[in-house]
C-alpha cells in the first residue's frame, strides 16, 4: 500500500504530531468534539457513562429508550462480580414510535416498578438515551416518584449520546454517584482506608488490587466500580484516600469527594512491573506514620518481581527491536503501555488516545523516542497509514482496533473491556509479555502482504 496517497483529514493535521529533535512544544489539539466524517474510534456519552457504573453488580441498569442503544451496550466489559450478578442482565424501555410521539414516562414508571419487585435491587440507574433528550420525558421526577414509593435509590443518569463525547458520559455517571456517597454509615472504617477508583474488575482485575492492599494492611472501602456494591459506595466517604486508576472517567468524582468531604486523592496504574510498585509504594507512604505498611509493600514487590523475572527475560530476549503502536481509551493507560513495553524490549512508534488533554500529550512527547505519531481521536484510515510507515510489528487497542490490526498483517493485543485474562497487577504484567510474544512472534505473519507474502 502506498501509504503516501492517504492524506490526514482537512481539521484532523493539529490533532496529529511527530516527535522530531529541536522541538521544545507539543502542538496538538485536543479535548474537542469529532471531526464530522471521521470514522472516530470514540464511544457516545451514554456508552461512557455505562462503562463507569455497569459493573456495580447489586442494581438494576434501566436503559430508556429503543432497544438497540441497550443491545449496543450490552455485556461490554468483562466485569465479574463475587456475588449478585444484576448488572449482567440489560433491560430497556423499547421505546417504539407510539412512545416516541406520546411520551415514554409511563412506560419507564411501569418497568421500574415491575424489575424492583422482581429481582429487589439495592438500587436503580435509570440511562437517558438520544430520543430521550429529543422528546423531553422527565426522568427525574419519574426517578423520584419511584424512589419514594419502592424506597431504595433511583439514579437518573442523563447520558443522551448527542451531547457531546464519552468523557461527558463519565461526568453524568460521577454524578449519579456523588448522589449515593455519603448516604451510608461510616462506622468501622480503618484509619488506614482507601476508595480505589476507576478499576472496573476486567477478568478480576479488581480483586487482585485489593488483595495486595489488604495485605499491606489497609482495608479497602469500595471499588468503584468494579464488584461494585451499593452500601460500599454509600459509606466510601468515610475512607482516607481515594486513589484512582482510570483518571478520564474517575478524576471528576475524586475531586467532587476531596471538595465536599475533605478526602485527598491520588493517581495511579496498575499495569506494569514499574508502575504496579510505584502505587503501591505511594499508598504506603501516604500513610507514612505506619512504617509496616511500606515494608509489606516492599516484600510484595520483591515476590512478585523474583517470581515472574525469568520468563519476562525470555520474552525479552525475543521481542526486543519489535515496534508497536498504541491507540486505547485514556492516555494515561498509554504512559504505562510504553514502560511496560520497554520492560520486554519493544519501543512505541505511535501512541494516541480518544481522552487526552494538552498536560497528557506533552508527557507523552517526554516519554517517547524521536520519530513517534502522537494521535488523539484518531480514526482507521489514520491508523491504518501510520502503523504502515512506522514499521509497526503490533497494535494495542480495542475491540474497534482489532479488525485494522489483522487487516494490515499485524499483531494484535486486547486491551478493552471484553477481556477474560487479566492484565492488572504483577501477573498481569506477566499475561501482557505472554500474549504480545504470542501475537508479534506467531509463523501467520510471515504470509502478510507487507512481509512479502500472499497478495
Amino acid at each position: 500500500m502506498d501509504t503516501q496517497k492517504i492524506s490526514l483529514l482537512e481539521g484532523r493535521e493539529k490533532q496529529v504530531y511527530e516527535k522530531k529533535s529541536g522541538q521544545t512544544e507539543v502542538d496538538i489539539a485536543c479535548d474537542t468534539t469529532s471531526l464530522s466524517g471521521s470514522v472516530s474510534q470514540r464511544a457516545c456519552v451514554f456508552c461512557g457513562s455505562r462503562v463507569v457504573l455497569y459493573p456495580v453488580a447489586d442494581a438494576i441498569h434501566i436503559v430508556h429508550g429503543p432497544i438497540g442503544c441497550a443491545a449496543y451496550t450490552w455485556d461490554i466489559r468483562g466485569a465479574v462480580s463475587s456475588g449478585p450478578e444484576l448488572h449482567r442482565l440489560s433491560f430497556s424501555t423499547d421505546l417504539g414510535e407510539m412512545d416516541v410521539i406520546f411520551g415514554g414516562e409511563k412506560k419507564l414508571y411501569r418497568s421500574l416498578i415491575e424489575l424492583i419487585d422482581q429481582y429487589k435491587p439495592n438500587a436503580a440507574f435509570i440511562y437517558s438515551t438520544c430520543i430521550i433528550g429529543l422528546i423531553g420525558d422527565d426522568i427525574d421526577a419519574v426517578c423520584r416518584k419511584v424512589e419514594k414509593e419502592k424506597g431504595i435509590p433511583v439514579m437518573p443518569v442523563h447520558s443522551e449520546g448527542f451531547k457531546g463525547t464519552k468523557k461527558d458520559g463519565y461526568k453524568a455517571a460521577c454524578t449519579a454517584l456523588m448522589k449515593l456517597i455519603g448516604t451510608g454509615s461510616t462506622e468501622g472504617i480503618s484509619k488506614y482506608s482507601i476508595n480505589i477508583l476507576g478499576e472496573f474488575n476486567l477478568a478480576g482485575e479488581a480483586w487482585i488490587i485489593r488483595e495486595y492492599y489488604e495485605k499491606m494492611g489497609i482495608q479497602v472501602v469500595a471499588t468503584m466500580t468494579g464488584d461494585g456494591r451499593i452500601d460500599a459506595i454509600r459509606r466510601s466517604h468515610g475512607a482516607s484516600l481515594n486513589v484512582v486508576q482510570c483518571s478520564g472517567s474517575m478524576t471528576s468524582l475524586a475531586k467532587e469527594m476531596e471538595e465536599k468531604y475533605g478526602i485527598p486523592f491520588m493517581r495511579v496504574s496498575y499495569f506494569g512491573f514499574e508502575d504496579m510498585s510505584k502505587s503501591l509504594y505511594d499508598v504506603a507512604q501516604y500513610f507514612g506514620e505506619k512504617p509496616e505498611i511500606l515494608e509489606k509493600a516492599k516484600e510484595i514487590v520483591h515476590d512478585e518481581i523474583r517470581h515472574y523475572y525469568p520468563e519476562m527475560q525470555k520474552f525479552k530476549k525475543a521481542l526486543t527491536g519489535k515496534k508497536a503502536a498504541i491507540y486505547v481509551g485514556g492516555a494515561f493507560k498509554t504512559f504505562s503501555l510504553i514502560k511496560a513495553l520497554r520492560t520486554i524490549g519493544m519501543s512505541v512508534v505511535l501512541a494516541g488516545s480518544q481522552t487526552g488533554n494538552k498536560d497528557d500529550y506533552r508527557r507523552l512527547k517526554e516519554m517517547c523516542e524521536e520519530g513517534t505519531v502522537i494521535v488523539d481521536d484518531s480514526n482507521p484510515v489514520e491508523l491504518s497509514k501510520f502503523i504502515l510507515e512506522k514499521g509497526a510489528d503490533l497494535l494495542i487497542g480495542g475491540v474497534k482496533e482489532r479488525p485494522i490490526a489483522f487487516k494490515l498483517g499485524v499483531g494484535f493485543c486486547d486491551h478493552n473491556h471484553e477481556r477474560k485474562i487479566p492484565l492488572a497487577g504483577f501477573v498481569g504484567m506477566y499475561n501482557f509479555a505472554k500474549e504480545v510474544y504470542e501475537s508479534v512472534m506467531s509463523p501467520v505473519w510471515q504470509f502478510a502482504p507487507r512481509k512479502g507474502g500472499i497478495k
